[in-house]
């Protein structure tokens, strides 16, 4: 909490306490009791974002930017903001250059994607381009330029994505107090116009094509196995390899700092097993992983692997190795229940449904096609209700009364449709008195 004290010269101040549980001051000098309950409301507002780590509320925000630098000061000089001679000399380029450098947790591949996104920023803003300087308006102007270049536009939306993830740290070091890129579409979301879904003929035309064992081993795995390239191809040891229960344990480094996600255990499938095997026979002694090769971070197997569709006599699809993924998790789904499915090929349903699951031509055919067991297909199911109306023309839609029923069945009755029924007489009406067994007066 904060609150306002007053001097008897007529100065205020604003008392709070910091982070660190010490009591501080900002003083105001002469200022109206209105006016220093809105900086106080603001004060407080920023130390409870210092202390918590908190992004600094969009008013607060707001209001900063637009103060005089003697307030700013004295504001930095109580360690609620950094001082503005620090933030306006902060230049994009350096900035992500310090971002990138200090993140020793991230992956070999998230690193490169790093450098990748923070070449297309600094290409377009300038290296020397101050982060303070950066507007919204600026970022909506780099997402048109970069979809007018014609890239598309989940590329897109994961640069964007990268340069909100760089803005949001130049927040937390009070660098800046907003993030030009905040409301920008950023996730990334599913084109089914890229899925191809990858036949086992044309698989099997690839494998031919591959120059050894180990590059047939890298394409198996992707198209048997569901292993995501390059990372599990390159985790996977042979020690890891169970002959014996037809099983491996695959490594994943996407996903192993989420708990119970490291790794996961796949079957050892009949089309995977002769590639697997030959690779571990061509193996030299000793060798811990099952792909050695390729382990180079400078090795670009997506290009290759194109060189080797050509080869095999085919046009190189779109995504090659997520699509061999997909494929692989489709040919699944139609045999395994879903979860089941997810849980080797590392995803959840919700993605799977997303990015993976295709239908195929297969599913087309099999809807049209006779069945096996020789029950009615859906054409030939549609064909007999058509049928049963035109048969059933003169059918109502109540039931039938006694009466009605008497004369369908006995055509001998009346020889007439229901609707003259009341021209016919029913011989058994002479059976029974009009009014019953009772007499009909007393005498």
């Amino acid at each position: 909490m904060a609150s306002i004290g007053s001097d008897p010269n007529g100065h205020r101040r604003i008392l709070f306490v910091a982070a660190d549980g010490s009591r501080k001051t900002v003083r105001l000098g002469k200022m109206s009791q209105r006016d220093a309950e809105q900086v106080c409301r603001h004060v407080e507002s920023l130390a409870g974002a210092t202390i918590h780590g908190q992004p600094v509320p969009r008013e607060t925000a707001v209001w900063l930017s637009g103060i005089g630098p003697t307030l700013h000061d004295r504001l930095a000089r109580a360690g609620l903001v950094t001082a503005r001679a620090a933030a306006e000399t902060a230049k994009l380029g350096p900035f992500i250059d310090a971002y990138i450098t200090g993140r020793v947790d991230a992956k070999p591949r998230t690193v490169i994607n790093f450098k990748h996104a923070r070449k297309v920023i600094v290409g377009y803003f300038g290296e020397g381009k101050a982060l303070v300087s950066i507007t919204p308006g600026d970022a909506d102007a780099f997402r048109l330029d970069l979809l007018g270049k014609g890239m598309a536009d989940n590329t897109v939306r994961r640069i964007c994505g990268r340069a909100r993830q760089y803005f949001r740290a130049a927040i937390r070091r009070e660098l800046v107090t907003r993030n030009p890129f905040e409301g920008i579409k950023c996730a990334v979301g599913a084109n089914p116009e890229r899925l191809r879904f990858v036949s086992r003929e044309d698989a099997e035309k690839v494998l031919a094509a591959c120059p050894d064992a180990e590059w047939r081993l890298i394409f198996a795995l992707s198209r048997y196995a569901g292993m995501r390239c390059p990372s599990e191809h390159l985790a996977l040891r042979w020690g890891d390899v169970d002959w014996a229960n037809g099983r491996m344990n695959v490594r994943s480094p996407k996903t192993e700092h989420y708990e119970g996600k490291a790794s996961r255990l796949v079957p050892i499938f009949p089309e995977l097993l002769p590639h697997l095997r030959a690779a571990f026979e061509a193996a030299e002694p000793g060798t811990e992983y099952a792909v050695t090769r390729c382990r180079d971070g400078a090795v670009n197997l997506r290009t290759q692997l194109e060189r080797i569709i050509r080869r095999a006599g085919l046009q190189p699809w779109p995504k090659l190795f997520h699509n061999l993924r997909a494929t692989r998790e489709t040919e699944l789904a139609e045999t395994f229940p879903l979860h089941v499915v997810c849980a080797w090929i590392g995803n959840s349903s919700a993605i799977a449904a997303k990015h993976y699951l295709q239908v195929t031509d297969e599913h087309f055919s099999r809807a049209i096609a006779d069945a096996a067991d020789g029950e009615s297909t859906p054409v030939k199911a549609a064909q007999k209700a058509a049928q049963i109306p035109a048969q059933q023309a003169h059918a109502t839609g109540r039931n039938a009364s006694q009466a009605e029923a008497l004369e369908t069945k006995n055509p001998a009755n009346c020889g007439v449709l229901r609707g003259d029924a009341s021209e016919c007489e029913d011989p058994n009406t002479s059976l029974i008195p009009p009014r019953g067994v009772e007499p009909l007066y007393a005498d």
